[in-house]
């Protein structure tokens, strides 16, 4: 990357992407607010995400990855 040296090549693991973050971000989302919300319309929908979203981020904690390097299996 001699090319451009402000910018630095880091390999992820698959098991440890960002989009696993993301997907564990929605499961959250989906979990605490959507299966058990009602919702009156479409714009109270969009309300109660809004407002979930910085609720959260005021309890979160960093995610814990665990992987041993053991190959995972498809079931």
């Amino acid at each position: 990357m001699s090319a451009h040296p402000r910018f630095a090549v880091h390999h992820t693991p698959k098991h440890a992407s960002r989009l696993n973050q993301v997907e564990i971000f929605f499961t959250i989302l989906t979990r605490r607010l959507l299966r058990c919300g009602e919702f009156t319309s479409r714009q109270d929908l969009i309300d109660q995400i809004r407002d979930f979203t910085p609720a959260y981020d005021d309890q979160a904690r960093p995610f814990c990855w665990t992987y041993d390097g053991t190959p995972l299996k498809a079931t």
